[in-house]
């Protein structure tokens, strides 16, 4: 007998954005933080976080019902408490905060996406850009706490992917790295840990270099860390047995991804290899819904970059001269794409 459809996949969806909304203003406003490891009853965390009496019990409770609270007890004396996961990700005081990204998920891509129907029927770039303001980019770079906060966020989501790289790749033929874009150095930083031969140069503009340096310096890899100063679209890339781009060849149209792998390409010797680090799509287009949405959230952020799969990548990085590819799978969604010259 056929199985009756069902909507209700439909509606989960369709409604996802009820359940965003309440996870990322709970990190915005402070909810996990504010708990720490401690225990407290609906009435305390309202007070504490200075909301109306109306948000308890429904607010925490949510929490509690999508898992990223528990609660001790049931009723007025119940008491709240971090998950595991929601200690160690979404607590400010932990090393492993992610929260970063979930503030400038909640603060811009929230109501940038509501224009998604534009983009799709334009190709333009629905965020600051369409109201007149500078680009995210150019705005970043142009004003160093926020970009500081910004690589703060970005440190938090790359770590997993970071570390999972550092130990399923074999880096035992290469001598020198150059992570291009390298931003706080996490990459360089994490894979100096775990492979003591090689040597690391972090890459990026000059006005991430004293950002680096510092992450660097509190690593206590500075003999074995170094930086470099430059623009990746007009200077020639540090010249190194292993190039790695941690997310970075989805920030751009399909010229200037070529440009990049080309500038690898060039400053690697024989034997050499790229590694692009990314949300890759998989080869059917079918299975990989993070890597596609993340290739619409360009659209939505750049116009015309996008995200790409590990065919495409072969491809492009074939016409450029490499020879041998290989794909890892990292965490998540996310996979090294990996091409040797």
């Amino acid at each position: 007998m056929n199985t009756p459809l069902n909507p209700s996949s439909i509606l989960q969806t369709a409604f996802g954005f009820w359940g965003s909304k309440v996870l990322l203003t709970a990190v915005e406003i402070g909810v996990f933080t504010k708990l720490g490891g401690r225990r407290l009853t609906g009435t305390e965390l309202t007070k504490e976080l200075q909301l109306h009496p109306r948000a308890n019990p429904d607010f925490f409770d949510a929490l509690v019902a999508m898992k990223f609270l528990d609660r001790d007890g049931d009723g007025p004396e119940g008491k709240y408490v971090n998950t595991p996961e929601g200690a160690m990700f979404l607590d400010e005081a932990s090393p492993r905060y992610i929260g970063g990204v979930l503030v400038m998920l909640n603060a811009r891509l929230f109501k940038f996406w509501n224009d998604l129907p534009e983009a799709l029927r334009t190709g333009r770039p629905q965020n600051e850009v369409k109201h007149g303001q500078k680009g995210m980019f150019e705005e970043l770079y142009s004003d160093l706490p926020r970009l500081e906060q910004f690589m703060g966020a970005m440190t938090g989501i790359s770590r997993i992917n970071f570390e999972t790289f550092a130990e399923k790749f074999d880096f035992s033929t290469f001598q020198t790295l150059c992570d291009v874009g390298g931003a706080t150095g996490l990459l360089s930083i994490e894979i100096a840990k775990r492979h003591p031969h090689l040597k690391c140069i972090s890459f990026d503009l000059p006005v991430v270099e004293p950002i680096a340096k510092r992450h660097i310096a509190a690593a206590r890899l500075e003999s074995r860390v170094s930086t470099a100063a430059g623009d990746f679209f007009k200077d020639p890339l540090p010249k190194a047995d292993l190039i790695t781009m941690g997310m970075i060849l989805h920030d751009w149209n399909h010229e200037k991804k070529l440009h990049l792998i080309r500038s690898a390409f060039d400053a690697l010797p024989p034997g050499g290899a790229l590694v692009a680090i990314e949300a890759l799509i998989d080869d059917a287009r079918r299975e990989n819904v993070q890597g596609l949405l993340m290739s619409l959230n360009m659209l939505i952020e750049f116009g015309d970059a996008f995200d790409y799969s590990g065919a495409d990548f072969r491809r492009w990085c074939s016409d450029v001269g490499f020879t041998r590819f290989e794909v890892i799978h990292l965490a998540g969604p996310s996979s090294a794409a990996v091409a040797y010259k």
